[in-house]
């Protein structure tokens, strides 16, 4: 029977298993089986990756593949025993979960698409390269996206950029979930080299300043927004 302790099997009580963090496994609502997602920067995956995708769900036995929100595939329903042997099968095997910057979401912006002022993946794959993994107060979610229609959901984001004919618009403080929020705007005009040092010093910000499970808006409201501007322009 389960109960709010734990597992009873035959007398002997264990703990329902729960995530790994180092091994990038999201324990699933049976508590037995787990979820991984192999890193795909911005959801550009090559036809290899999918290839290598499909065949390790269909090698460890996965109960089915998942497109998120993140922009990743996940495979869902491994068991935890086969988890090393798992991420061995992949080239990157980099993982983000729990209090650290998670995948970033990135729209095609001026490599293909016709209402795009900036090249959004140009500067989120820079943003992917230095700062995915990176240990955070509490998770961190940035969104880039090429022009104002903000299809990466910037606007959501602990800190998004979005494309102008002028350069890259910056807001922060922005978040999903249960108690939503809507960032705002720090700063207008970027290049992509000054978005890439506006974000160290918002994620260095937020690291000196932040309390978990606080999410960086959080931290913003407390510390007040006009302090966080100064501090980071």
């Amino acid at each position: 029977n389960l109960t709010f302790h734990g597992l009873f099997i035959r007398g002997v009580r264990t703990m329902p298993k729960a995530n790994i963090p180092e091994k990038g496994a999201i324990v699933q609502r049976d508590m037995e089986t787990y979820l991984i997602h192999p890193h795909i920067p911005g959801g550009f995956v090559e036809p290899k990756l999918l290839r290598k995708i499909a065949d390790v769900a269909e090698k460890y036995g996965a109960k089915y593949l998942k497109l998120t929100g993140a922009q990743r595939i996940a495979i869902i329903g491994l068991q935890e025993k086969d988890l090393d042997n798992i991420w061995a099968e992949f080239e990157d095997r980099q993982r983000a979960i729990g209090l650290t910057v998670r995948s970033i979401q990135i729209c095609p912006g001026t490599r293909s698409c016709k209402k795009a002022k900036q090249d959004s993946p140009g500067l989120g794959f820079a943003l992917d390269k230095e700062f995915y993994g990176k240990p955070a107060p509490a998770k961190f979610k940035m969104g880039i996206s090429g022009c104002s229609n903000c299809c990466s959901d910037s606007w959501m984001k602990d800190l998004g950029f979005f494309g102008t004919d002028e350069g890259f618009t910056a807001v922060a403080g922005g978040k999903g979930g249960g108690t939503a929020k809507v960032g705002r705007e720090i700063a207008t005009g970027l290049s992509e080299e000054q978005a890439i040092a506006l974000a160290r010093k918002v994620i260095a910000f937020y690291r000196e300043n932040g309390k978990a499970p606080e999410r960086l808006g959080g931290t913003i409201e407390r510390v007040g927004f006009e302090n966080f501007k100064k501090a980071v322009l």
